[in-house]
């Protein structure tokens, strides 16, 4: 749409109202606030309004009337993202799918669910949970955090180094393109799934460029039988770090691997009481799940790999309480880090697992020289770092300071042979790091690609591609309706 023409913005928004009761239309500011960040990047952008479409036939002509009068448009779910993905753009709209929220279909014989974008990650695994059934990604937000997200930033979890990300959990994707074509990927078996192009490769991760997921087709596993979790407390990091390559290197796959620094077991312990042992620098948590005879063969292999790891105390969870409040303590890390600070930026780089001790250190050193503490939470047996970076934006030039922390903790990333990402996404916060780690012509590849989506870049314009207009702004301070008394940071 061109900037400054208000009779186009008049049109579009008199046509949008014609889709949509005035209860699902929302065009005041106070209405939009909801709408205008994510969950932790602290950028900010009003839309030009907000739909909340209840139906496949809603979306599909919202983005029809979009392409016709070339209006950006932004879906977002729960806004759970970490990377600024999900955030409105200048003289656009967002379209709200969490009333999208329908499990269309289950299929027990084939192992399949049938669900609408705005499906709560957890909610799958509830509906099948009588037939032994359950879905496997499981990012830390999978309470709240929708399909859709999931499959626009290729969504992982503690257990993606067993199960995978979300691309092999998805098996056909009905789509709406950015043109307003109706599209279908993939297959409603897994038999048909690796015939043709991967074309659910290419959709799931594209971070909402190419248009929005309306009816998804998941992959559901059998319920484990028995699960083995082990907790192990370190003097040091570095040890801990040293344990994961010595689990891995043994041949065995466990569910998830996982390691919380000291920072980020403070913040958890305050916040849901785990129990964790609270000298400890670093915890190791150890999951083995599966069939119960394959998991206590497992465990027998295990115990002496984490005995002579170094750990000072190793617990195992002996009931689903014990397991569940370790799971809570990690799962919750992220928000419960909010108690130590009232700002905070967080990365998803992702480092060789051989590499993981220095990755740590250099971290740690970063902490030094900058003044600012960093809490790290992290995917260890994938090398999925999640490094905290805690501020006060309320003081001048620690923003900043912040960003330039996590900016050299992305290229420490990329120089060890690893990625800028794992599964938050590039959104706007990394963005600007897309060139460290891919050439130009892999860029002007994604361009080209993203084009034959999206011929007019209306689809989320301005993430991840480097080049974009910003279609945000990053808060400085404190935020609007804080200054005005209408939220707290007490």
């Amino acid at each position: 749409m061109n900037k400054g023409n208000s009779h186009n913005v008049s049109d579009f928004l008199q046509a949008l109202a014609g889709l949509y009761p005035a209860a699902r239309l929302l065009t005041s500011g106070a209405a939009k606030v909801a709408y205008e960040s994510d969950a932790l990047t602290g950028f900010r952008r009003q839309a030009l309004a907000v739909a909340l479409p209840e139906t496949e036939e809603e979306v599909v002509a919202t983005v029809r009337l979009c392409h016709a009068h070339g209006v950006p448009f932004v879906a977002r779910g729960s806004g759970t993202s970490l990377s600024g993905g999900s955030l409105p753009v200048a003289d656009g709209i967002v379209i709200g799918l969490n009333r999208l929220n329908r499990i269309l279909r289950v299929d027990v014989e084939q192992r399949t669910a049938v669900v609408q974008p705005g499906v709560v990650n957890l909610h799958i695994s509830q509906a099948v949970a009588a037939h032994g059934l359950y879905y496997a990604p499981d990012p830390s937000s999978q309470s709240i955090c929708t399909i859709g997200g999931n499959i626009a930033f290729n969504s992982g979890g503690a257990h993606c180094l067993k199960y995978g990300m979300t691309s092999n959990h998805i098996l056909r994707i009905k789509a709406v393109l950015a043109d307003g074509e109706i599209a279908e990927f993939g297959s409603e078996s897994a038999e048909g799934v690796g015939v043709g192009p991967d074309w659910i490769g290419l959709f799931v991760g594209s971070e909402g460029l190419f248009g929005i997921a309306l009816e998804i087709t998941v992959r559901l596993l059998p319920r484990p039988e028995l699960y083995r979790t082990v907790l192990a407390a370190y003097h040091d990091v570095q040890t801990a770090g040293e344990a994961v390559a010595q689990v891995v290197a043994s041949g065995l796959l466990p569910g998830a691997i996982e390691i919380m620094d000291r920072l980020a077991i403070k913040a958890a312990e305050a916040a849901v009481h785990a129990g964790y042992p609270q000298d400890a620098e670093a915890l190791l948590i150890v999951e083995l799940e599966g069939e119960a005879a394959q998991v206590e063969q497992e465990f027998v292999a295990l115990w002496p790999l984490i005995e002579a790891s170094g750990a000072y105390e190793i617990r195992v969870a002996n009931s689903e309480a014990e397991r569940v409040a370790i799971w809570k303590g990690r799962k919750g890390a992220f928000s419960a880090v909010g108690r130590l600070s009232p700002d905070y930026v967080v990365q998803d780089g992702v480092v060789p697992r051989t590499h993981l001790g220095e990755a740590l250190a250099f971290i740690h050193s970063l902490s030094r020289e900058y003044g600012l503490g960093i809490a790290n939470v992290f995917h260890a047996g994938d090398g999925n770092l999640h490094p905290l970076i805690l501020y006060d934006g309320r003081v001048p030039g620690q923003l900043e300071l912040a960003e330039e922390c996590a900016g050299k903790i992305l290229r420490k990333c990329i120089e060890l042979g690893g990625s800028i990402t794992g599964e938050h996404g590039v959104g706007m916060e990394k963005r600007a790091y897309m060139s460290h780690q891919f050439s130009e012509d892999d860029l002007d590849v994604m361009v080209v690609l993203r084009r034959q989506f999206d011929p007019l870049e209306i689809a989320n314009p301005g993430k991840m591609l480097p080049g974009d207009d910003a279609p945000a702004l990053k808060m400085h301070g404190m935020h609007p309706l804080e200054k005005a008394g209408v939220i707290s940071r007490e």
